[in-house]
């Protein structure tokens, strides 16, 4: 519009201060000289100001720049955009389904338009913000089309239009996040409104494992404030459920009581539950074959209950019968690509774990044809099934195809954390199935020296200090300055950053 008024000459100098004053009028509340709002004007109708404004393109810029950054959305929630967690990401998504995550299916779209993003498909990313934007007016079902759940979704699409340089759509949306905020405010004047905490909590319970207790917080804080809202009471307990691996507090079990009361539908929360209970040494094997016949008949998808249904079974029932039920599932739906996966794990466990039997060759043969099978399914987020394969030849005696594949892993062109694990891996496989102890250690060091934290640096360094410990292994000198040295040089790792040390780490190729 505002380019058509300009090209008909209805963009006068007085329409030009009427409609930044109306502008500033909603958000600064700071008076501008006329060649301030002028500057805004061209700002927003994508043209360059003339030079003698240009003192304040940038004063303009920088004020848009903070308004977006204080927004709550995707873009500002400091997310790990690193290729290969987007990739996975984005995988996980895709598994989850229509149907399976539908309470979720706002939440679910905008983490996909910001992956799609990140990943440089802008037409993508708005296309899957519009649809969050749709699939929340559908689940609200209210007489508004607009609500305090779109906060943060149109905050992602006034960051998505300032990436691509389009200020006015940038501006409009940076409005409506203000109408909305000022027409639904959040219950606590000090606390972001139920809505968004709700989202963020999802959200980062989706990107990290290490953020789970933060996601807790933010979904305990929104029930806190709007109380009854059940997807929400649900997703709480099962994130509480995997963080703690004992047995649970007596909170924690009247809320999981209290979410099955209200979500007896769940089976997500349903197998959680009984694995929650067999924690504490009681028999659920009737109860969790039970519910492994209400799982058969429904559609399925990671939201459907099945994989911790599946680990419920290797735990306390057994691998076998684990192995009975996922292929029972994938006879009724032989093209879901997540019961692959599902399978899969279940046919590693039993070929990793129970090495006291001798395995059966259909038995090597089946994880191996799933796995190969998973490659080309995800082919764009296969690390770890590459190394699960690896590990399967190993432990098999098909050393020859295990060592292919390591190789080619170490010599692939793969982001730090990808590395940091397949250095762990590595150094595992070459201990239990090479007997080379040496270079375990080496890729343990290689693993501890990527200056990123994960499961799989702190498996490394606890492997290091128990070998330092004992003190039998003619590294243990090497092995005790290396540790200190990951003490007493923070400042040295950080100054060098992740990529020097990561090409510090691959280039220490050691002969054994």
């Amino acid at each position: 519009m505002l380019k058509r008024m300009k090209a008909t000459g209805e963009w006068s100098d007085e329409t030009n201060i009427n409609f930044l004053e109306l502008m500033a009028s909603k958000w600064s509340g700071v008076a501008r000289s006329m060649d301030d709002k002028r500057q805004e004007v061209l700002l927003l109708l994508g043209e360059s100001p003339p030079s003698h404004l240009s003192h304040s393109a940038a004063a303009s810029q920088q004020i848009v720049k903070e308004r977006l950054e204080a927004l709550q959305c995707h873009f500002t929630w400091n997310l790990d955009s690193s290729g290969s967690k987007l990739l996975s990401l984005r995988d996980k998504l895709d598994d989850i389904g229509a149907e399976g995550g539908y309470s979720w299916l706002g939440h679910i779209y905008n983490l996909r338009g910001f992956i799609q993003h990140q990943l440089g498909f802008a037409d993508k990313a708005r296309l899957h913000f519009c649809r969050a934007a749709e699939a929340f007016r559908q689940m609200r079902n209210t007489i508004s089309e607009e609500g305090s759940w779109l906060v943060v979704n149109y905050g992602n699409l006034a960051w998505l239009h300032h990436h691509r340089g389009e200020h006015a759509q940038s501006w409009a949306y940076l409005s409506k996040v203000d109408a909305l905020m000022e027409e639904y405010p959040s219950p606590s004047e000090d606390e972001l409104h139920p809505e968004i905490y709700a989202e963020k909590a999802w959200t980062l319970m989706k990107f990290s494992k290490d953020q789970k207790l933060l996601a807790a917080d933010f979904f305990q804080r929104a029930i806190r404030m709007q109380p009854g809202r059940v997807e929400w009471s649900t997703s709480l307990v099962a994130l509480l459920s995997t963080a703690q691996h004992k047995t649970l507090s007596v909170d924690l079990w009247e809320k999981m009581s209290i979410a099955k009361e209200q979500d007896p539908d769940n089976l997500y929360l349903a197998a959680v539950f009984l694995e929650a209970c067999a924690k504490t040494g009681t028999n659920v094997q009737d109860e969790a074959r039970k519910l492994a016949r209400r799982v058969l008949r429904k559609p399925q998808s990671s939201f459907g209950g099945i994989k911790p249904l599946l680990r419920l079974y290797r735990k306390y029932i057994s691998t076998d019968e684990a192995i009975d039920l996922v292929e029972e599932v994938l006879e009724r739906h032989p093209q879901e690509r997540y019961l692959k996966g599902c399978a899969a794990i279940c046919y590693k466990m039993k070929i990793l774990l129970d090495k006291d039997n001798p395995l059966e060759r259909s038995m090597i043969s089946r994880a191996v044809s799933l796995h190969k099978e998973l490659v080309s399914l995800y082919p764009q987020s296969a690390l770890k099934i590459k190394i699960d394969l690896a590990n399967i030849y190993g432990e098999s005696d098909h050393l020859d195809e295990a060592d292919r594949i390591y190789d080619d892993l170490l010599e692939s062109e793969l982001e730090p954390n990808e590395m940091q694990m397949l250095f762990n891996y590595y150094a595992k496989y070459v201990h239990l199935i090479r007997k080379e102890s040496y270079t375990s250690i080496e890729y343990h060091m290689r693993a501890a020296e990527i200056p990123l934290s994960s499961i799989y640096r702190d498996d490394s360094i606890r492997t290091l200090e128990r070998i330092k410990d004992r003190n039998r292994n003619q590294m243990c000198p090497k092995i005790s300055t290396f540790l200190e040295d990951l003490k007493t040089e923070p400042e040295e790792r950080l100054r060098l950053g992740t990529k020097e040390l990561l090409h510090k780490a691959i280039s220490m190729r050691i002969l054994i």
